[in-house]
Order: C-alpha cells, then structure tokens, then sequence
C-alpha cells in the first residue's frame, strides 16, 4: 500500500471499532427495551446492522428480514464463476444473529413500507411496526440502460452480477466455449456494486481459459476511461496472462451502443465485436424497495444523512449498503459493513437523544487474480460538519512490487472474518 500501510490500516480499523462502541454497547434501560428496529435485507450491511444494534444495546428490539431462504455472498462469487468453489461455497445463513444475538429473523418479501405508520407489510399480509428502520437492499439492474438487453435477454446472456443460479450458467457456458472462442464481458460506468468485479471477474475467467482452453482470449468493453487498481491489474494479467485480457475503454471505441442476444455482439459507437461468450454487466441503480418507498432521487441511489444514514427524503428510515450516497466510498462488502457499524451506533444514540457523533469509515477490497496472486486497494474517509459529506482522508493500493502470494493469504483471511463478523 502507498499513503497507508496495512499496520496503520489495521490500527484505524480497531479504533473506528473502539469508537463505536463507546456510548452504546450496554445500554439496558426500559426505555431502549421498547425501542423497535427493523432491518430490511440480510446481506453484509443488514445483517451487520443488525448484530451491531443488539451489540451496542442489547435492550432493543430487533427484527431482521430478508426474502431469501438461502443467502449467495458477492465476495468469492468472481471465483465460483472460474470453477474453484461449488455455489454451496457462498451461502451464509442469518441464523447466527438468532442464536448469538437475540436478533428475530424472519424471512419473507417486504412489499410495503408506511413511513406515517411506522410499520413495514410482508407479501403475507402481516405487518411489523418499528421505530427505526434499516433498509439495505442491495442494487437492482437497470435494464433499459442498454438496447437489446431486458430481463428476458439476461435469462440467456447472464449478467450473474447477483451470485446463484446465473454464476453457475455463466461457468457452464464458459465450459462449454470452444477452445479459441472469445467471452466479451461488459463494464458499465458508475456508480456500481464492487467497481473492481469486472476485471477481477476477466482474471479468473482468464485463469479458466489458461488451463482448460489456451487459444482463448477475454474482451473487456468498458462504459469508463479507467478504473479501480488500473496498474495493478495490467501488470498482473502481463504476468499471468500475456495476450489473453484486453481492456476497450470507452475513449478507444466509444460507449456501448446495443447488443444483439441472437448473434451475440456487441456494437459500440465505432466498432463491434463477436462473442462466443457474453457477458453483460448492466448499469446499476438502488433496489427495488428504496425506490418504490420513494427513497431514492433522481439519480436512481437513496440520499442519506452521513453521520447516521438516515434519509435525507423520508425520516426515521436508514439506508445503508449499495443503495445509498455515500460518495466517495465504493459500493462493497467492506463498506456495507462500516456503514452498518456506523448505523447502528446512530441509532443507539438517537434514541438516547444525543446527536450522533461524526463517523470514520473504512473501506479494503481485494481482488483475486490468481490462486496465489490478489491485489488491494484502501480508503478511509472522515464525515466533514461543514460540508456534510463524506472526504477521503487516505488511501492506498498494493505496491507494484508487494507479495502477491501474501495479498492472496490476507484476501482469504479478510473473507472468512467478514463472514463472521456479519453473520456469527
């Protein structure tokens, strides 16, 4: 890392901890033993949000609901795609924060939120009032962004943006591909969940094809002019793959123009290119819950006040995850995570009737290339009182000339205490 070592990463990261647990962690008053939370979406944010909310105040009472029965993590999905993992490797289970936690999970579709009520109605018509409520509900593909791909076309070109049944058929048509054929995938520009994906998914579909098909080559047409640990990663697919990754930046051929499912191409403004497989990565937007609440703008993300992630649109509702504004983070695990910790401390101290405090926020993301090569990036970012944003404070990447092994041993390490620290 440049501008932030990982020691020092290390130790920010153990004291935003320490932080937020100060002022909340034991508070056991009746008053908080009224207090209701609702958490909306089981993922890395909601579920986070919700084990941290009974963690500060054990008094509270938390609900947590997520529609899926059976959970696929985004992180290690990029490797599932490229054979190492079964798809049972990416379930995580919310029973946990049960168990662990007194947090009462329920599984089941939100389908209305009354903001005057205070209560949220499942499909099956019950409904579950709350004090506060937690939305994080992850991102929704903005179909209409790209002629000729809909919902209908991604049944047969898988976007596989969301882990589960499209990761499996999109390595199946990989499989499948002629050895010398071409897999085109497409990046949108931004904002989108996990900026890195796309090349860290060209990486591996790449270290698919170097083994099993080596006449095979991978074509990036990218909506952007660049993009996150740029260097980093054509320095590694020099290393590991000579000739076999080429990224098209928008700037060379000009944006996506349409798609055609049928012959599998794609037209840009100057150009075109067949595929023998395609795999295209739509612009995204906030989920379908936000929007229909009316929590989103203009934009298609949900504005939030940044010391505590309640919305700026409606009040006593907080979004946190993907769907949220909170430039300059990324949308991630990592920061799903932080923003998770920072929620639910507001929370806390918003019911005391303290003003929350101004947050840090941290955000690491690795990218696998190999099994035994990965790469980082790091960010820390501070909320401003005078500009009501949040600013990056540091920041770093891997060095060009840093132990990539070692970067794949922290990258494994990093997975398996994220996953415990939301779901356990």
């Amino acid at each position: 890392m440049t501008g932030i070592t990982r020691r020092s990463f290390l130790a920010l990261a153990g004291t935003a901890g320490a932080l937020s647990l100060m002022g909340g962690c034991a508070a056991t008053s009746t008053q908080s033993a009224r207090r209701k939370v609702v958490v909306v979406g089981g993922g890395y944010g909601g579920a986070t949000a919700a084990k941290y909310l009974k963690l500060f105040d054990p008094g509270l009472d938390v609900t947590l609901i997520e529609k899926r029965k059976t959970y696929y993590s985004g992180p290690g999905s990029n490797e599932v795609l490229a054979g190492w993992h079964e798809l049972a490797w990416l379930r995580r289970s919310q029973e946990g924060l049960q168990k662990n936690h007194g947090v009462h999970l329920i599984h089941g579709k939100v389908t209305e939120i009354d903001p005057e009520r205070r209560s949220v109605e499942l499909k099956d018509g019950s409904e579950i009032p709350y004090d506060r409520l937690v939305l994080s509900p992850g991102v929704d593909m903005r179909f209409d962004a790209i002629e000729g791909y809909n919902l209908k076309a991604s049944k047969r070109i898988p976007h596989a943006w969301r882990p589960g049944k499209q990761t499996l058929q999109l390595h199946n048509q990989i499989k499948a591909m002629r050895n010398g054929g071409v897999v085109v995938i497409t990046a949108p520009s931004g904002p989108y969940r996990c900026p890195p994906g796309p090349y860290e998914r060209a990486s591996l579909i790449a270290h698919y094809l170097k083994q099993h098909k080596p006449r095979s080559k991978v074509i990036i047409l990218d909506d952007k002019t660049q993009f996150s640990k740029q260097a980093l990663f054509f320095k590694g697919w020099e290393e590991l793959y000579p000739g076999m990754v080429e990224w098209v930046s928008s700037e060379k051929e000009g944006k996506i123009d349409h798609v055609d499912v049928k012959k599998l191409t794609v037209a840009t403004e100057f150009n075109h290119h067949s595929a023998d497989v395609l795999n295209i990565i739509p612009p995204q937007k906030a989920g379908w819950l936000a929007r229909k609440a009316e929590l989103a703008d203009a934009s298609g993300w949900c504005p939030v006040e940044l010391h505590s992630f309640e919305s700026t649109l409606i009040p006593n509702i907080h979004v946190i995850g993907d769907s949220c504004i909170a430039t300059p983070m990324p949308k991630s695990a990592f920061s799903a995570n932080s923003q998770a910790k920072i929620c639910a401390h507001a929370i806390v101290e918003l019911f005391k009737g303290n003003p929350p405090g101004p947050p840090s926020l941290i955000n690491h993301c690795y990218s696998v290339l190999a099994p035994d090569y990965a790469i980082s990036i790091t960010g820390v970012y501070e909320y401003s009182v005078t500009e009501r944003q949040l600013v990056a404070t540091s920041s770093g990447e891997t060095p060009m000339d840093a132990d990539r092994q070692k970067e794949a041993e922290f990258a494994r390490s990093w997975r398996e205490n994220i996953t415990a620290d939301t779901f356990e």
